[in-house]
């Protein structure tokens, strides 16, 4: 029977079924996050104002860099996010497999989905004509939360993926170190006979 620190325990660790739990789980934390950022990224993300003259809506600031910044401050958030639920994860699931990281990886995208779409929801009003029709003609206001560059979205998985190896490569468990396999010249002397000799 294996004891603590045995093989049967190292057996037990990555056995499908403890790997699929931990996977699941951890996808299911980690895609909660995705609130935070949701929220952080409505509060930090900058406003885009839109006029209208009636007629047709504008860009109040046509060389403003407003866009662009709301991408940015996905990606800056997510980054940031990405960082410390790597370094979470870690932290609670030190003991390695590949359940962890594939639950990290699945559970930051669906986060960053989660996130995208309710920064959209909670922030201003999506029907950008009908918006412009309340306010009236010449009156400012917000364009809807949009994110542009998709590829933001993997920001989070991507940098909690580095977080979460690099700290295990520094402080994860260490697979033991083979015995030296030594030739059989070099062995100590056997029946008291010169080295390798029967």
């Amino acid at each position: 029977m294996a004891g603590p620190g045995t093989g049967g325990e190292e057996a037990d660790g990555i056995s499908p079924r403890r790997e699929a739990r931990d996977a699941a789980l951890v996808a299911v934390a980690v895609a909660a996050v995705g609130v935070v950022l949701g929220l952080l990224w409505l509060w930090l993300a900058p406003r885009v104002p839109l006029i209208s003259d009636g007629t047709a809506v504008y860009l109040k600031d046509a060389e403003g860099e407003e866009s662009v910044g709301v991408d940015g401050m996905f990606a800056l958030s997510a980054l940031g996010i990405g960082v410390l639920t790597g370094a979470v994860v870690f932290l609670m699931r030190r003991r390695g497999g590949i359940g962890v990281p594939v639950g990290l990886a699945v559970g930051a995208l669906l986060g960053s989905v989660l996130a995208w779409r309710l920064g959209v929801w909670l922030g201003p009003e999506q029907d950008v004509v009908a918006h412009a029709k309340a306010v009236g003609e010449g009156k400012v206001f917000d364009a809807p939360l949009e994110l542009r560059a998709k590829g933001t979205l993997l920001v989070w998985p991507f940098a909690a993926l580095l977080a979460h190896l690099g700290l295990t490569a520094l402080f994860g468990p260490r697979d033991p170190e083979p015995d030296p396999v030594l030739h059989p010249m070099w062995g100590p002397p056997r029946d008291g006979n010169a080295p390798g000799g029967v």
